[in-house]
């Protein structure tokens, strides 16, 4: 994560005191474990898959999502802190062991985000989750609906690009709607020494079908350091690579901006990426408006 912090110049929000305090960001994935760099930040967790109480994560891809967002780094004495640490998080368990879901639970999550927006003060939503578009499909579309909902209840909403480039059109869905914020990898051309199940240039393309330019805008995603659970290599602490760890670090230098400016709007935050976005010279199938930057966009 020091890496990932400055590729992206995090350290100019910190050197002004901004570190997400006061935003909350709701995370829909495979739950949450209370992590020491986790525990503080945990406002609420809910179930919707085995409707547990206490919570836990049986796939480590929301505990590494989740810290990506808002570790606090204290088992590492700073060096895998995440983006924005002093923000607060909302888990919502609707992927599997697998990280596989239910189309009805993920629209079961963003529902309960909806309704429950005001009472948590919610900001942001990080969706690190995608299908293929089948086009037709009734309920991708109903996911796309789902997600717009979100926004225009004033929810950031931030989805990744999916894994599936790097061929045109290879963008995930709720990736594809025109409304939210889509995210892809900037360095999924790096050699992924650690995982060979994710191949090169893995990260979706655009344009949609609809001939929407995606993703909008792209940040680190491979090897990326983050919060696991027990078990794992390396124990506190574990790499994983693709658009699904690329999504929290935008949406924890969201929290950046929005602890900044806590009367931004949605539509205010993705005007600021793009006037803010480094282009990296790719073309913007790949790259969207580039990749972000936090001193640019914090101006």
């Amino acid at each position: 994560m020091d890496r990932v912090r400055r590729i992206i110049h995090a350290a100019s929000a910190y050197e002004k005191g901004f570190y997400g305090q006061g935003i909350t960001t709701v995370v829909l994935d495979t739950g949450i474990y209370p992590h020491i760099d986790l525990r503080e930040q945990i406002l609420t967790f809910r179930d919707f898959l085995n409707k547990k109480k206490k919570p836990y994560d049986d796939c480590s891809h929301g505990t590494h999502v989740s810290g990506i967002i808002c570790g606090n780094g204290k088992k590492s004495a700073g060096r895998f802190m995440g983006i924005a640490p002093k923000s607060r998080l909302i888990s919502l368990k609707v992927l599997d062991r697998r990280g596989n879901g239910n189309m009805i639970d993920v629209i079961q999550g963003i529902d309960w985000c909806i309704q429950n927006k005001e009472e948590y003060q919610i900001r942001i939503m990080n969706i690190s989750v995608g299908a293929l578009n089948e086009q037709g499909d009734k309920k991708e579309k109903l996911l796309v609906e789902w997600v717009e909902k979100a926004w225009d209840s004033g929810i950031v909403v931030v989805v990744a690009a999916g894994n599936m480039g790097p061929d045109d059109g290879s963008v995930t869905v709720p990736g594809n709607s025109r409304k939210v914020i889509t995210v892809g990898s900037c360095d999924d051309d790096e050699t992924d020494r650690y995982q060979n199940k994710i191949p090169y240039h893995y990260s979706g393309r655009g344009p949609t079908c609809e001939c929407i330019c995606k993703p909008d805008i792209t940040a680190p995603g491979t090897n990326v350091i983050s919060c696991t659970t027990p078990g794992r290599r390396e124990h506190f602490y574990g790499r994983k690579s693709g658009t699904s760890m690329a999504t929290p670090v935008v949406s924890g230098c969201i929290a950046l901006l929005l602890s900044k400016y806590p009367d931004m709007t949605n539509v205010e935050v993705k005007m600021r990426l793009q006037e803010s976005a480094v282009d990296l010279g790719f073309p913007k199938r790949k790259q969207g408006w580039g990749r972000i930057d936090v001193q640019r966009m914090m101006g």
